[in-house]
């Protein structure tokens, strides 16, 4: 749906390029051309899905496993087995949002499991912290695995490639606002179909080869972009490195989109404890933007201080040390569950385990 989204985000865009209306003398007029005030139709339009998806929020019902966390509840009788009571209000409001997504015959006993889920969290709620993180050696271990895949997800480059497309096209030598924006949404349309792409490889293939594969192909990408603008530079006169540059830029997001797309996200919800699930991915996805915005904010100024064919150059070195980052750290999840996953670092952690020695291989075999 992201992806699917940035495509129709290029698609409005490429309309605002040729549509521009201009008021004079009283008159509405429509201009077939860019003009200096386009790109802020281009901005504004976003706005409108912001305000329908606002709305919408409105009446989205609140997470029944959050309203059972949050009901307090007060021991009555301690033993044999100690007895609850809920405050109504909260468990009430989650059994209404159940009732609307399980038929009558399963909710009873999505009730029961979030209820005794619900409690097994509060027993570990004391235990888990940001501190606890760093501090236990498997849980670091995991987290630098799932931050160090998101990092690497944006240094390699693809929301410059998303952000600054039309302009990298231009950089290739095609100075029409229109056809820039116009391949650029081929661009698009080739990471939305990419990604759906990945969605049925990342089980048939695993997490760890289909990265690998991607990172293999991004670097290949990046060095033909690289080489693309090098000679375009000292060859002016020839429209080849243009043409060459646009294929670095398809051949990058055919490669990106299926693996180093999704593959960060995914390995990020299957590589910690269920206590510490949430926190760890919420501190690798801050790990992402943070990447993005450097990434963001720094590439016009790199390409304009050391040239394009430089910058895409530094990319690729970067996608060398994501494909060493991923062969040497990143174990294959596929198949596994999260305790054997969980067994996977205590292993690594402390050291060789009966129990867990050949998860990976059992993995492979089922």
């Amino acid at each position: 749906m992201i992806t699917g989204g940035q495509f129709l985000s290029y698609l409005v865009n490429l309309g605002f390029t040729e549509v521009l209306i201009e008021e004079r003398y009283g008159y509405q007029l429509t201009v077939a051309c860019a003009g200096p005030g386009t790109w802020r139709w281009m901005l504004g339009v976003s706005g409108i899905p912001a305000v329908i998806q606002f709305s919408l929020m409105l009446c989205l019902p609140e997470s029944p496993r959050w309203l059972f966390m949050k009901c307090e509840n007060f021991v009555i009788f301690p033993c044999p087995s100690p007895i609850y009571i809920y405050l109504q209000d909260d468990k009430e409001k989650a059994i209404s949002v159940l009732s609307k997504i399980y038929e009558v015959s399963r909710l009873d006993d999505e009730i029961e499991y979030l209820s005794s889920q619900a409690e097994e969290e509060r027993h570990k709620k004391d235990d888990v912290s940001y501190w606890q993180v760093f501090r236990s050696k498997e849980i670091r271990l995991a987290f630098i695995v799932g931050a160090g895949l998101q990092a690497f997800q944006q240094f390699t480059g693809i929301n410059t490639v998303m952000y600054y497309s039309p302009t990298i096209v231009q950089m290739a030598g095609f100075q029409s606002n229109q056809l820039a924006i116009l391949l650029s949404l081929i661009v698009a349309a080739m990471n939305a179909a990419g990604t759906v792409l990945g969605i049925y490889l990342i089980d048939k293939c695993g997490r760890r080869k289909l990265v690998l594969s991607s990172l293999f192909g991004v670097i290949i990408s990046l060095v033909i972009l690289s080489a693309a603008f090098f000679f375009e530079s000292s060859d002016s006169s020839s429209g080849i490195y243009g043409w060459i540059a646009v294929l670095g830029l398809a051949l990058y997001i055919a490669f990106f989109a299926p693996g180093m797309g999704p593959v960060p996200w995914t390995v990020n919800s299957e590589i910690y404890p269920e206590a510490y699930r949430g926190m760890c991915g919420g501190m690798s996805a801050t790990v992402n933007w943070v990447s993005n915005f450097i990434v963001a904010q720094s590439f016009l100024s790199v390409a304009e201080a050391a040239g394009t064919g430089a910058t895409f150059l530094i990319l690729a070195v970067v996608a060398v040390i994501a494909f060493i980052f991923v062969l040497v750290l990143l174990p294959e999840t596929k198949g596994l569950t999260f305790e054997e996953v969980e067994r996977i670092w205590k292993k690594r952690a402390w050291g060789s385990d009966s129990n867990s020695e050949s998860l990976l291989e059992q993995a492979s075999e089922s």
